[in-house]
């Protein structure tokens, strides 16, 4: 891992074409091979976001996550949520945050890949050990068991290799009895200040991706065929791939003495038009290898207006309904508003609504949003954050954003 010495720099910061004094921090990592010198910002965008180190240094596994998982909203919702439970246990007052460095790509995806039968597996290590005897080198104790790990590193459930022999209905047994749950494992690392100035890897979390719907193939270019997980056969999962992912995570160096927070995550379709939530989360002390107590987490995204809305949120549905036709007897443009709605512990968080409608001039798009940000005063209550965005065919127009427990919005326009 690596050391980080601090030292104290006077710079000069530009926000906004206006030069304010500012004192930052000057980084320097001493890597193995290179030292690099990088800068902590004294200015922090709010007491709830976490400072950076900058240049910003991304995750060993970049790019996984839009492979692994199919819904853009699930990625954005991950990640989010992921920081917003981490200041619960780092807060952002105390700690740095810096994207995962433990986990790289190539060992994320032999993770997220089919742990092995025992036929895949004899099959697999004899071809290895054949290939290297071929390459005349020796199979010594120590190769032989660590190329037992690799192959055994895969997070889901093995399944039997599938024959053209077999009919279509034992194919889809197979992946119905077996289907892949992990989709990813997100890390994210917190940074801590020391009393020699020196800076170190202090904390971690772990977010698992799990599936709620399982999607899968019985040929190559076959069509496609769906299997619901239901919550408690996921979490069960989640929960013996969790303590799997600890153990492993402790054996890495720098990361047997530190506390790691772990969330399961459930994904929600695809196709859907909100994203998932966490479910789960449990912190487990630095130095300890075993899980204890998991803490439900009751925080859902819900589609408005829709059955779901209506049926759990009837009040908040009927308001963006009125919002709704409120607009459209003005605005003969209006096709609908879609709402998006965030929960925790049944109490609405954040209100986000998406009004896209056709303009033909950047009047009518100032004329729109005086009107929608009237209503945004008239019909919304102030406990909870609001973003309605007014978008066209092809950009962003104009986005009215209003933070809980404030009565004056504010009003932004694109150009």
């Amino acid at each position: 891992m690596k050391k980080i010495s601090l030292l104290l720099l006077s710079s000069l910061l530009l926000i906004t074409s206006c030069a304010q004094n500012n004192t930052e921090e000057e980084v320097v990592q001493e890597d193995k091979q290179e030292e690099q010198t990088s800068i902590v910002p004294s200015y922090q965008l709010s007491d709830e976001n976490y400072k950076m180190i900058l240049p910003y240094e991304p995750s060993q596994a970049r790019g996984v996550i839009t492979n692994q998982v199919g819904n853009r909203l699930d990625i954005d919702e991950m990640e989010e949520g992921l920081r917003r439970h981490s200041k619960e246990v780092f807060s952002p007052k105390d700690y740095l945050f810096q994207e995962g460095q433990f986990l790289e790509k190539d060992l994320l995806y032999d993770w997220l890949s089919r742990d092995l039968t025992k036929k895949q597996f004899d099959e697999a290590l004899e071809a290895a050990i054949d290939k290297r005897k071929k390459d005349k080198q020796p199979v010594s104790d120590q190769w032989l068991a660590n190329t037992k790990e690799e192959l055994r590193r895969g997070l889901n459930p093995p399944i039997k290799d599938m024959t053209d022999e077999m009919k279509t209905k034992e194919k889809k047994e197979l992946q119905i009895n077996s289907p892949k749950y992990v989709t990813h494992v997100l890390e994210q690392n917190f940074l801590k200040k020391k009393e020699d100035k020196s800076v170190e890897v202090a904390g971690m979390s772990i977010g698992i991706a799990m599936k709620s719907v399982y999607r899968y193939q019985t040929e190559t270019g076959g069509a496609y065929y769906y299997r619901d997980i239901p919550k408690k056969e996921m979490l069960e999962k989640g929960n013996e791939v969790a303590q799997t992912i600890l153990e492993r995570i402790r054996g890495m160096e720098g990361a047997k003495n530190i506390p790691i927070m772990i969330a399961i995550y459930r994904e929600e379709d695809q196709s859907s038009p909100v994203p998932g939530n966490f479910v789960a989360k449990t912190v487990v002390d630095a130095g300890k290898e075993k899980i204890g107590d998991w803490e439900s987490i009751k925080e859902e995204n819900i589609l408005f207006p829709s059955d779901e809305g209506k049926k759990k949120y009837f009040d908040d549905h009927e308001i963006v309904t009125s919002f709704g036709n409120e607009i459209a007897s003005y605005f003969p443009n209006y096709v609908g508003v879609i709402g998006k709605g965030f929960y925790i512990n049944e109490e609405l968080q954040k209100l986000t609504l998406e009004i896209p409608i056709e303009f033909y001039g950047k009047g009518e798009v100032i004329g729109f949003t005086q009107f929608a940000y009237g209503l945004v005063k008239e019909m919304f209550s102030d406990y909870y954050d609001l973003e309605v965005k007014v978008t066209s065919s092809d950009r962003m127009e104009s986005v009215i954003y209003r933070k809980a427990g404030s009565d004056k919005p504010t009003i932004h326009f694109f150009h």
